[in-house]
């Protein structure tokens, strides 16, 4: 099975609404095999299974709460345990459907963390949806914003051994106590224009590696809607950076991929 894997993208957004179906035709055309569809709260699931449904064996659903929200004023805030009492049902819902949890973590950015309660509220909601991803036996699709280091200290308290670490902005050094304890990291396109995403890699071992796009956020361009399609720059990057062939990187990051998310293994239609 030769392409790429999409570990995270949300392709649920509304850049996406006017023209999905040339989206998901770029897609494939650059050697994409599937997409991870991730949810930021509940009300994207159904859209997500929607998609999944639509574009059934490359549109793979990952339905969690994510650790900052929007208010009815538009303001953005931390998660609390409302937002995760909304999503509850519908995971329950679609539980047999997912791939993983997702997306899931700590955002400890102080625009929106003015308190220690409000630090407590995201490990609240992050602990409670690490539960379900155990008992579903289901992978963590994680999100860490300056929060790296207590990020994965909660994740391996609380004994979660199937994690991806999206676009992880902390330290090689934390990201290697992350490695130490099984988990993934996913390089998104820009790496290219990112310092940190670089020396990252740099540390990183490839079989620790996977790919994704955040789109449409992390292009390669800054205010440029990303696409999925952008996969291969981030393996043309690790390639440059970890002096191996592009052909290698693809074949295991992939496969990496594939053993996290085992239910992709018999799903993916290529």
């Amino acid at each position: 099975m030769y392409g790429s894997i999409d570990c995270h993208c949300h392709i649920s957004a509304g850049d996406f609404d006017k023209d999905i179906e040339e989206v998901i035709k770029n897609s494939r055309q650059a050697g994409l095999l599937a997409i991870l569809a991730v949810a930021e709260h509940a009300g994207e699931f159904d859209k997500i299974i929607q998609l999944s449904e639509r574009f059934s064996g490359f549109i793979f659903p990952c339905l969690g709460v994510h650790p900052v929200q929007g208010s009815p004023s538009g303001q953005q805030r931390g998660a609390n345990l409302q937002d995760l009492d909304a999503a509850l049902p519908i995971i329950e819902k679609y539980k047999d459907h997912l791939v993983a949890i997702g997306e899931v973590g700590l955002d400890f950015t102080p625009r929106f963390v003015s308190n220690d309660t409000d630090k407590d509220n995201q490990r609240q909601v992050l602990i409670r949806q690490a539960e379900i991803a155990k008992t579903l036996d289901l992978p963590l699709n994680v999100h860490s914003r300056s929060a790296g280091r207590p990020t994965i200290n909660l994740l391996k308290e609380q004994g979660v051994e199937k994690v991806l670490l999206h676009a992880f902005d902390g330290k090689p050094s934390v990201a290697m106590e992350g490695v130490k304890a099984g988990y993934f990291f996913s390089i998104p396109p820009s790496i290219i224009r990112s310092e940190q995403k670089q020396k990252l890699v740099k540390q990183l071992p490839l079989e620790s590696i996977c790919l994704e796009t955040d789109s449409p956020a992390l292009g390669p361009e800054k205010q440029v809607r990303n696409e999925p399609r952008n996969i291969s720059i981030c393996a043309e990057y690790i390639s440059k950076i970890k002096g191996v062939p592009l052909e290698k990187v693809v074949e295991v990051t992939t496969q990496n991929a594939l053993r996290l998310f085992p239910k992709l293994k018999s799903a993916i239609r290529p």
